[in-house]
């Protein structure tokens, strides 16, 4: 039998696939789920249960968290990447990992087929296929409802005739979870108008009472939340955990996909944007102004491409090395504060803040040099635009 590895969510799409490959196209299916922090042991054993009643022969389960926190969510946080100012790419940059970890589980048992099951409308699509034709272009890739234009309906009918009658009634809302941030689609979210209602997203306002919290990071790293060090990967949940309560994060984000129309998704996010902008706090004190502006360039580019399916490319090897390196004195504790549906940053306590007061306090007293020295520098500061004034003194 042809050997083949299937990406599986236990969705739909890939449940359709299960049955197809391996009922009517011969193939022996070897499904597998990557978990970047959305699966509980629960839901895994129920996948397990589901793909194997589909026609698999072997279910795996690739606990990919600390592999998805290595590669991809460091560098997020070291760059502050925000999609158009607002996306964490929760999501998106799951993908990429994803991909790779089915890569990998391909080759270890000589298979010669991957299959997926997105659809020819969306990312998706290209962030696996991309990744499979670069790490192992002599694998084909086969992707049914791509191919066939399959309606959900018609995916539906299979499964029902062929033996498998569950309930395939799609969900309200679409939910994708995973250790960045979760995704949330709806009926809304496919116009330009409407909002996203309180009862779409997973996790509901439990805590009105604020609360403060501290973050610890090292190199740009978290390393402990309220003076518990862990793990970044136990310290992000951990922050969700708590932050979650107070429906932190929330947002709708509008952007360009890859196939060139525009897109909306609603998200739930609270560790994610809470965890970027504490950063960001903190380099502000520890960063020298060029840093910053070169790091808020490369950030940007760094989550473009990420979002393309371009993490590949070398030039993201060259951007993480260039975060890295920025990342040698973003050290110290950031303190918020938590209410409903929102967060103040309070401040920050570093040895390397560079809002040192022993050279004076910006907008008081100077302590580092004289009157005359102020305005020798601004004489010279001014000399470019002195020139071009004279030159050119129009200013229509």
């Amino acid at each position: 039998m042809k050997k083949l590895v299937l990406a599986y969510s236990g969705g739909l799409d890939t449940s359709y696939c299960a049955k197809y490959l391996s009922g009517e196209q011969g193939f022996e299916v070897h499904a597998v789920s990557v978990n970047t922090g959305g699966f509980s042991q629960g839901e895994i054993q129920e996948i397990e249960k589901k793909a194997l009643a589909l026609g698999a022969s072997t279910y795996t389960s690739i606990d990919a968290v600390a592999s998805f926190y290595d590669k991809v969510v460091k560098y997020l946080i070291f760059g502050n990447v925000l999609r158009n100012n607002t996306y964490p790419l929760s999501v998106s940059a799951e993908r990429i990992v994803q991909a790779m970890e089915i890569v990998r589980h391909a080759k270890a048992i000589g298979a010669r087929y991957i299959a997926h099951g997105s659809t020819g409308a969306g990312n998706d699509q290209v962030r696996f296929d991309m990744i499979f034709q670069i790490l192992a272009p002599e694998i084909e890739i086969i992707t049914p409802s791509r191919d066939k234009r399959l309606a959900r309906e018609e995916e539906i009918e299979y499964l029902k005739r062929n033996g498998f009658d569950q309930s395939w009634e799609k969900a309200k809302y679409s939910i994708n979870r995973g250790l960045w941030g979760t995704s949330v689609g709806g009926s809304e979210t496919l116009t330009s108008q409407q909002p996203l209602p309180e009862e779409a997203y997973p996790s509901p306002l439990e805590k009105e009472f604020p609360k403060e919290l501290k973050l610890s990071f090292e190199k740009g790293e978290l390393v402990a939340v309220d003076g518990e060090k862990g793990s970044p990967v136990a310290n992000i949940e951990k922050l969700s955990e708590i932050a979650s309560k107070y429906a932190i994060g929330r947002d709708i984000h509008v952007g360009d996909t890859i196939i060139g129309i525009k897109g909306r998704v609603g998200f739930e996010a609270a560790a994610p944007l809470i965890i970027i902008k504490a950063h960001h706090l903190l380099e502000k004190h520890t960063l020298s102004k060029w840093q910053q502006f070169q790091k808020e360039q490369m950030g940007n580019f760094y989550g473009m491409l990420l979002h393309e399916g371009n993490y590949l490319d070398q030039v993201m090897r060259n951007i993480e090395a260039f975060l890295v390196d920025t990342q040698k004195y973003v050290g110290g504790d950031v303190f918020l504060t938590l209410y409903p549906y929102r967060f103040t940053l309070d401040g920050i306590n570093s040895p390397h803040d560079l809002m040192n007061a022993s050279f004076g306090s910006y907008g008081e007293m100077n302590k580092g040099w004289t009157a005359a020295d102020a305005k020798g520098f601004i004489k010279i500061l001014s000399n470019a635009g002195k020139i071009a004034n004279h030159v050119n003194p129009s200013h229509d």
